[in-house]
């Protein structure tokens, strides 16, 4: 089974990745990433509050508070990325935003004082290179881009947004290492064996939940906007599969993680080739260079990981 969880969560995070670029297209909405961000928060809030309903999971409302930290990284650079995605086609910034790996290995370099193996070492490398190339081939055409949003037409304002969602999810990660690596030093609490992963995955959806009505307040009350609901579609499925692709990534990385890392780290193949379908995404042959450098770096480095456990 973990095949098929593994398996599913890589198709349903590029399926992901391709909605989202759909709810941000130009000129359609002023705040669209605030939207998705309202729009996945409320979808993961509603899927943790039925496992709290129906399932036993003993959880202590006080672990959104210990979890705070780390749950802010993840939702700030998802919708920093959401905000990328207005500037940038998904093939491009699916990679970029999936490179986070290759700044938890630095993070570990500078701050644990940790060694990086040959391999990870050349993945870093591979990974860094890419995104410098992608940086110096993208273009984004006048004539795509609103006119407010012209300052944001060239490679090294665009690209900053998938950057920064990169760093800021890496850094979500490299904390998430104090919180779960070991459960007797955890701050968590009352967690078990069994609800480890769940206690802190709740803690992430319940604070996404409070995120995404800060938000909606935001957006109704203080800017006055009014949101259309027709068109939140493409945001909703986004939402869905971005939090079904969450659940059964546990249950695929808990079964076989050797194969389940590389597979699911290369979920933004999936979202490439969905973009090219669909959204008739055309790049330069050098950026589809530059794109496989970094996909190659980021499976290596899953590959890496998976046998390192």
């Amino acid at each position: 089974m973990w095949l098929i969880f593994t398996l599913l969560t890589t198709l349903l995070w590029g399926a992901a990745d391709l909605f989202y670029k759909i709810g941000a297209r130009h000129g359609e909405e002023k705040y669209s990433h605030l939207l998705t961000g309202i729009t996945v928060g409320l979808v993961m809030g509603a899927q943790a509050i039925f496992t709290l309903l129906f399932t036993d999971v003993g959880y202590d409302p006080i672990n959104i508070l210990i979890y705070l930290p780390v749950s802010l990284f993840y939702i700030i650079s998802m919708v920093v990325g959401y905000l990328g995605l207005k500037y940038l086609e998904v093939s491009i910034s699916s990679p970029v935003q999936n490179s986070s790996g290759a700044v938890v290995c630095i993070l570990c370099l500078i701050f644990l004082g940790e060694r990086l193996d040959l391999l990870s070492g050349a993945a870093v490398v591979i990974i860094t290179a890419g995104i410098v190339l992608l940086g110096w081939f993208e273009r984004v055409k006048p004539s795509e881009v609103a006119p407010e949003d012209k300052k944001y037409s060239k490679s090294a304002f665009a690209l900053i947004f998938p950057l920064i969602y990169c760093v800021l999810d890496a850094m979500g990660t490299f904390f998430d290492a104090f919180y779960l690596d070991d459960i007797e030093t955890t701050p968590l609490v009352g967690v078990t064996e069994e609800n480890f992963e769940n206690v802190a995955n709740i803690s992430y959806e319940l604070t996404f939940l409070f995120a995404a009505v800060v938000l909606l307040i935001y957006i109704l009350v203080i800017k006055k906007e009014k949101i259309e609901v027709p068109k939140q579609g493409s945001k909703l499925i986004a939402a869905v599969f971005e939090t079904a692709g969450q659940y059964f990534y546990v249950y695929a990385m808990s079964g076989n993680a050797v194969v389940a890392a590389p597979t699911i780290a290369a979920y933004c193949v999936v979202s490439a080739l969905l973009g090219g379908i669909f959204l008739k995404e055309k790049l330069k042959p050098l950026q589809y260079a530059a794109i496989s450098a970094v996909i190659v770096g980021i499976i290596l480095l899953g590959v890496v990981e998976g046998l390192s456990e």
